[in-house]
């Protein structure tokens, strides 16, 4: 067994399996680092998030977005393409019709493994990541209305604990707040993606001990 397929049967134990419209309670959030932050009482909005691990080439590399400037909200931030569910979609399919839309990602080609942690946002949505793996190099056409760039950055990166760090930020009048942050040269990977990625790391960092106890 080569290295990607080691890798992808690593997933497809540490994940979720693909059997609904996903979780309703978080097991992760923005919370995770602000213990003593308020944590209002709320109905989240269920979404989801494509992550796409391409196994081609010198090693398996995640697709990545960076938003739109023109959009009302985290503009410019870095992103898995995703969003709100519509009604009667499931986490699989809104993660790939958001695909489809914000990238123009052709989804033949691609197997969903299962899911990650579903994690809580400080805006109150609850995001459940839907992993998926292909071998075939994508082709991506951004929607300049959603999305400024795509690209894709190293799976052993954005896995390696040691990328892994706890900035802060603070607004006037409040808390210091903390979240997780992987910079990947002039790229800022942080909020809620870092902590989706950092709890995929989690996963499969335990999934590695249990295999080898």
């Amino acid at each position: 067994m080569n290295e990607a397929a080691r890798l992808k049967a690593r997933l497809v134990r540490a994940l979720d399996p693909v059997d609904g419209a996903g979780a309703e309670v978080a097991a992760r959030s923005d919370f995770d680092l602000n213990p003593g932050a308020e944590r209002p009482a709320r109905q989240l909005r269920p979404a989801a998030v494509l992550i796409l691990i391409i196994a081609e080439g010198d090693g398996p590399r995640v697709l990545m977005t960076r938003r739109s400037d023109s959009l009302a909200s985290h503009t410019g931030q870095i992103a898995f393409p995703g969003g709100r569910l519509d009604p009667g979609e499931t986490v699989v399919e809104a993660g790939l019709r958001e695909a489809r839309e914000e990238v123009s990602l052709s989804v033949g080609d691609l197997e969903v493994l299962g899911l990650g942690d579903p994690y809580e946002t400080g805006t109150g949505f609850l995001v459940t990541p839907v992993v998926a793996w292909t071998t075939a190099v994508p082709t991506t056409e951004p929607n300049p209305a959603e999305v400024a760039e795509v690209f894709e950055v190293p799976w052993s990166f954005l896995m390696n604990a040691a990328n892994h760090r706890q900035d802060h930020y603070e607004l006037e009048g409040q808390p210091r707040r903390y979240f997780w942050a992987m910079p990947y040269g002039e790229r800022y990977i942080w909020g809620v993606t870092a902590g989706i990625l950092r709890a995929l790391h989690d996963r499969l960092d335990a999934g590695k001990d249990e295999a080898a106890a």
